[in-house]
């Protein structure tokens, strides 16, 4: 008897260290070896506010480039001059902020995603058609209730102002 709650207490133990993710392989380990989006999110530096200054800038200049740059610029009055300035722009905006921490971060939370998606138990055919047409039945009856109320009140109203 006593084994079998030995054997219970560490089974249980496991689950809670595999749970909080302190338990990899039959190894314990510390839960802060795992960086998660939110704690590299919150870090930052001076290059962070730099390069996201700099995606501000080009994000701007973006908006800015078809109204402005062909007074100054004689080859910005070709309109793919302008759109080859404005996607160059955003991609370099794009390249900024993706090199911040916060950038980091939201690499972390789509491999966390994907990894998310890979567990779903998708519904199958069968299922879909079922909960469809449940979800349109249910549609039709709220409509109804609303046209009916919509009806109620206009009749109401009209009782004051007719």
């Amino acid at each position: 008897m006593s084994n079998n709650q030995d054997n219970l207490e560490t089974t249980l133990s496991d689950a809670k260290a595999t749970a909080s993710g302190m338990l990899t392989k039959g190894k314990h380990v510390s839960a802060s070896n795992k960086t998660t989006a939110v704690e590299v999110a919150k870090t930052g530096s001076i290059k962070d506010l730099i390069l996201w200054l700099l995606a501000a800038v080009a994000l701007i200049g973006a908006t800015l480039v078809n109204q402005y740059l062909p007074g100054y610029w004689q080859p910005a009055n070709d309109v793919w001059v302008r759109i080859g300035i404005i996607a160059v722009l955003v991609v370099f905006a794009l390249v900024c902020l993706i090199l911040t921490h916060q950038g980091r971060a939201f690499k972390i939370l789509l491999k966390d995603a994907a990894v998310e998606l890979r567990r779903v138990t998708w519904p199958g055919k069968d299922e879909t058609f079922q909960y469809t047409w449940q979800v349109i039945v249910v549609i039709a009856i709220v409509g109804f209730f609303i046209w009916l109320l919509d009806n109620f009140f206009n009749w109401f109203v009209g009782i004051f102002i007719g």
